[in-house]
């Protein structure tokens, strides 16, 4: 379920009242520990699953409302999922009830990581029957970003202004320019391209252009290949600033407009270029077994955290990545759920998702460059394409790669 979906428009105002439900910080734990064990299928059929026995059979709160609140998580960024899960449980038991709620859903999904993190370095890396399965896994991924950014953008960029920003935006971090400057200025030009403000508009357009012919004035053009398409490192974790990468998943949970995909470019970045945690085949190996997990697939960020700093470094990118899923709701669901349908800071939000997809499709290029090396490695991309677009599942993309496993001469190119 996308994040700037217009389901905002389907809610009714005008809210039922219910018989209050209430229930223990235990019993709210468990109910969500069931949950996260049954998480499969991305965040519509998550928040379908909790619909239906939360809204529709037990009547916590009412439908209007339920709308209400999936309007507005669909609009911040984080996995609205896990918001709605802390949502529900607030709502019943409090904040106490809200907290335990976000961690027995998400409790399962990073249990699961962790052992097969520990799989993946005790006998991934050196099995090169396990490295042929994911190589050819690693191109289904790249095949599942890719997919993810023309849905993502079907439902975002509904205009010729948002698309010009999601253009821009892509070329301005292709050129080096710093993501949040992008951000910050796709936000404001969107707020202010209206007719009575449009000079505004452009004059904020020339900044960030300024400064990126600034930056390949001085450093010439910042993409190199050698850079993206890098060999396996060790699967040992780093010697890196814990700080770094806790900030590292907390940069991802602030920013994850759209949905889970869009903290693909941001983790990506310091964890391959930026600080050199893991290669990009480990990362999208990360993102692969993420996508298996009963979990949000922002919990692909406990795989990169554990090469950044270990199983410490792993809790601390979790717990930045979904700090702000808890503290959006935990401290100001109310607040947000005023500011939100503020026009001024709707046409903001919008003009981020735009820029964020349009960082999305840079780091999918990059992906691409790295991954895909050969015509098998093309086909597997290609049949993956096909069937998320025919089948719209993740799951039949991954498979489409299974056919040529058991190629291992033709495969080893692209692993």
């Amino acid at each position: 379920m996308n994040k700037n979906d217009t389901l905002s428009s389907s809610f009714d105002t005008s809210l039922e009242t219910l018989p209050s439900v209430h229930q223990t910080w235990q019993q709210i734990f468990w109910r969500f520990l069931r949950f996260g064990c049954m998480a499969w299928g991305g965040p519509m059929a998550q928040i379908a699953m909790m619909k239906q026995e939360l809204v529709e059979e037990e009547k916590w709160v009412s439908s209007a409302h339920f709308n209400r609140a999936l309007a507005v998580y669909q609009v911040l960024p984080g996995p609205e999922a896990h918001e709605l899960c802390v949502w529900f449980g607030m709502k019943v038991g409090g904040r106490i009830g809200g907290f335990f709620a976000g961690l027995g859903f998400m409790l399962p999904g990073f249990t699961l990581m962790l052992l097969m993190i520990w799989a993946y370095t005790q006998f991934g890396v050196q099995s090169p029957f396990v490295q042929l399965i994911f190589g050819g896994i690693q191109a289904a991924v790249v095949a599942m970003i890719g997919v993810a950014v023309w849905r993502i953008g079907k439902h975002a960029v509904v205009n010729g202004n948002l698309l010009g920003i999601t253009i821009s935006s892509g070329v301005l971090l292709w050129v080096g320019l710093n993501f949040w400057v992008i951000l910050l200025f796709a936000g404001l030009i969107y707020t202010y391209w209206l007719p009575q403000t449009r000079w505004t508009a452009i004059f904020l357009m020339i900044i960030p252009t300024a400064l990126a012919g600034w930056l390949f004035f001085q450093n010439g053009f910042p993409y190199q290949p050698e850079q993206v398409i890098a060999t396996n490192t060790p699967a040992i974790p780093s010697d890196s600033n814990l700080f770094d990468v806790f900030f590292t998943g907390l940069k991802g949970g602030l920013l994850t407009f759209g949905g889970a995909y869009t903290a693909i470019p941001f983790i990506q970045q310091d964890a391959v270029i930026k600080y050199g945690w893991m290669s990009q085949q480990q990362f999208l190996d990360g993102i692969a077994i993420s996508g298996i997990l009963p979990a949000p697939l922002v919990i692909f960020s406990t795989f990169v955290g554990f090469f950044g700093g270990g199983w410490i470094g792993a809790l601390l990118i979790t717990l930045g990545m979904f700090l702000p899923a808890f503290s959006f709701t935990l401290i100001g669901h109310d607040l947000m759920e005023k500011l939100i349908h503020h026009p001024t800071l709707h046409r903001f939000l919008d003009g981020v998702t735009a820029g964020v997809i349009g960082l999305i499709g840079v780091t999918a290029v990059e992906l691409f460059m790295a991954t895909i090396q050969s015509g098998l490695s093309f086909c597997i991309f290609a049949s993956s394409i096909w069937c998320l677009l025919r089948l719209k599942s993740k799951i039949y993309g991954t498979c489409s790669s299974y056919w040529c496993w058991f190629d291992g001469t033709s495969f080893q190119s692209i692993v």
